[in-house]
């Protein structure tokens, strides 16, 4: 199909398996830019589902940070993007048998770069707002399920995660959370059949 040749996306692997980097193909001149944004078909070709359950919009202020989330049983998979402003995006393998364990991978995402992040079910996923303002959107593999949803320390030092903030503005459910190796090996994600 010609369309397929045009509307193109560059699919980048990272460190964690099935963690992707999408670069879609956008089309700009001076009346503003034109890129495609979601295509089953094309995304399922590159290893992400083909069909989303869920579509969310989160906007935040500077400083803020939400997560690690997750969900488990019916964990999510999630397809970030910014529509307005920056942020630093964050998924870590909470998979109980995975080599990768415990690893995690960051990227910055924003409306000028127009990447997205694909956070594969089983990894925690967070992130925290490096601009005035961000606007993400974001599609699930699955339905939210609040009775199943966990957080992790976003500074567990286990972790490690290097956030280019400091003094986060927090939830109270993220600022409670746990460090990932509080958690009972059962409440974690294992690895797909």
């Amino acid at each position: 199909m010609v369309l397929d040749k045009i509307v193109a996306m560059q699919v980048q692997p990272t460190d964690l398996p099935g963690v992707l980097i999408i670069e879609p193909k956008v089309f700009g001149d001076a009346r503003g830019f034109f890129f495609e944004s979601w295509n089953g078909p094309r995304y399922e070709a590159a290893g992400m589902p083909g069909q989303a359950a869920q579509d969310n919009v989160s906007f935040s202020a500077r400083g803020v940070l939400r997560g690690l989330h997750f969900q488990n049983p019916e964990p999510q998979g999630k397809l970030l993007f910014v529509l307005l402003g920056e942020i630093f995006d964050v998924a870590v393998d909470i998979r109980r048998e995975s080599p990768t364990f415990g690893r995690w991978v960051g990227v910055v995402l924003s409306a000028e770069n127009k990447r997205q992040l694909y956070v594969p079910e089983g990894f925690a996923h967070g992130f925290c707002v490096t601009s005035e303002q961000a606007l993400i959107t974001y599609k699930c593999s699955r339905l939210y399920r609040p009775e199943y949803e966990a957080t992790i320390a976003w500074d567990d030092p286990d972790l490690g995660i290097r956030w280019p903030i400091s003094d986060p503005t927090l939830a109270p459910k993220d600022r409670a959370a746990l460090k990932l190796r509080e958690f009972p090996a059962e409440r974690l994600p294992g690895l797909p059949n």
